[in-house]
């Protein structure tokens, strides 16, 4: 991770001139943090906790390294941007390998079918959708520069915004649902859930969000995509390692307890540990209730912005059980999803009804069949993430659940893929809602913020400007374009560019 700065700072702002400053240390926060000082805009990097990366964590316990976040880059291209800014080269920092397929999609009947698709395998699946899928690859191409980027790239507050996200919206079929899109190009239902499921990873059911969230998840023609030597660990120590070469200033394990303002304007940013900073601009990445709630407490803006926040509908949560195995398992890829007996009923569950059901489905990782660095030789490293109603909707005491649920996951990885898993289980141990409501100030312990549906989307989402405090600006999960690494990545360089221009 960063190199950690030391605390022990003059406290008084006087004695260093205004400067950018983002709150919170995220992959967003990162990638804007680096946008900024690029952009010649000296930026301090503020975050709470005593390593950056957010969401995206790492672990390092016996010789093996837990990685939780995304398990694989859809995209390589906005990482890769971030050095080419200054004109410098990612591959010198960080190794990026091909991980191939991109996922294995399994169901409890045995059958599998591996993204992108083997001729013989769609061919045994679903012989009748071979064409329904080339046409599916066929609106990706069609879409995904033209409609997801184009939308995701484009900066939300303004009513000529509004307008030219209509544009794309209605050739893409950007009003139809991801699973709706999918099933008018293909009958088979393991099909369906197979081309429709990944709007899962930025916390959008595929039966309720666009049909253009599916392109910031999915790779181009399905596959491949790629994973960062060493872990996603790794990458972030890569970014922040950019941004201080950079001349930008981190500072860890100090939460910023107070944004400061006079009038309309934010003036200055206050930590725990007493350091305060004079700031001409300000972003937050961190949660957006949190934002406003609790670090704007003193405006008339924070609190009542916050309300309204809290009215919304947020995201699922997640519940993932990290473990290491005995052995090596080269016929588990990198990636699986592990489709239990339902799968409409199941998201239903999870997202309308607040329920925690019997049956699962599992994103399973195995990192160390990329990375062997990862595991100690001869043994191997594992996740299993599985969504969960938000702390909202589903209020239980998940001291007392989840270690009843990380034993239910298990027998299923183990039912599915190991089965003698209990006696190959070196270490496991789990997070949960509860982790991330207290870790991460998420509100609901909502996994990916606002749930993106139509009416939280777009211009409907927080925007990347506040609209009433003029300095004031939001990356990250929770406004515009949403979840997902690709779309945290896209609205970083969205804000970047909001940011400098203010400045000009």
């Amino acid at each position: 991770m960063a190199r950690r700065k030391s605390l022990e700072q003059p406290a008084n702002p006087a004695q260093s001139p205004p400067r950018a400053c983002v709150i919170g240390g995220g992959i967003g926060g990162l990638a804007l943090a680096i946008r900024l000082q690029a952009a010649g805009h000296p930026t301090v990097l503020v975050e709470a906790r005593p390593e950056l990366g957010g969401l995206i964590r790492s672990w390092q316990q016996d010789g093996f390294v837990f990685e939780q976040g995304p398990a694989a880059l859809s995209d390589a291209a906005p990482l890769r941007e971030l050095w080419s800014l200054t004109g410098e080269d990612m591959a010198d920092a960080v190794k990026l390998v091909p991980v191939a397929p991109a996922w294995r999609c399994s169901w409890p009947d045995g059958s599998v079918l591996d993204l992108p698709a083997d001729p013989a395998q769609l061919a045994r699946i679903a012989p009748e959708d071979i064409p329904g899928y080339e046409d599916f690859l066929a609106w990706c191409a069609a879409s995904r520069a033209d409609g997801w980027q184009r939308l995701a790239d484009q900066p939300q507050g303004s009513a000529r915004g509004l307008m030219e996200a209509l544009g794309p919206i209605l050739r893409h079929q950007g009003w139809r649902s991801a699973a709706g899109l999918v099933s008018s190009l293909v009958k088979s239902d393991k099909l369906r859930q197979t081309l429709s499921f990944q709007t899962l990873l930025a916390g959008g059911n595929p039966f309720r969000t666009s049909a253009l969230n599916l392109l910031g998840q999915v790779p181009d023609q399905l596959g491949p995509v790629w994973w960062p030597e060493g872990g996603m660990g790794r990458l972030i120590q890569a970014l922040a390692e950019r941004f201080q070469k950079l001349g930008g200033e981190i500072r860890l394990h100090d939460p910023v307890v107070r944004i400061h303002t006079v009038g309309n304007r934010v003036t200055e940013v206050e930590c725990a540990s007493g350091w305060r900073s004079k700031v001409t601009i300000a972003a937050s990445n961190a949660d957006v209730v949190h934002t406003y709630r609790d670090l704007l407490p003193g405006t008339q803006r924070g609190p009542a912005l916050a309300r309204k926040l809290m009215g919304k509908s947020f995201s699922p949560s997640a519940f993932t059980v990290h473990f290491a195995l005995e052995g090596t398992w080269p016929g588990i890829p990198h990636r699986m999803a592990l489709f239990g007996p339902r799968y409409a009923s199941l998201l239903g569950d999870i997202f309308t009804h607040g329920v925690l059901p019997q049956d699962m489905m599992i994103l399973l990782s195995h990192p160390s069949v990329t990375d062997p660095g990862l595991a100690p030789p001869g043994r191997s490293v594992f996740s299993a993430t599985i969504l969960v109603a938000n702390l909202i909707k589903l209020p239980i005491d998940w001291d007392t659940v989840g270690p009843v649920l990380q034993r239910r996951v298990l027998r299923e990885v183990g039912r599915r893929l190991v089965p003698d898993i209990e006696d190959r289980i070196i270490t496991a141990f789990h997070t949960s809602p509860r982790d991330l409501a207290l870790d991460f100030n998420a509100w609901a312990g909502a996994a990916w913020s606002l749930e993106p549906i139509p009416a939280q989307s777009g211009p409907l989402r927080p925007h990347h400007c506040d609209g009433k405090l003029a300095n004031l600006y939001l990356v990250g999960a929770g406004t515009h374009p949403g979840a997902g690494l690709a779309a945290v990545l896209a609205g970083a360089k969205a804000t970047a560019r909001l940011m400098v221009e203010t400045k000009k």
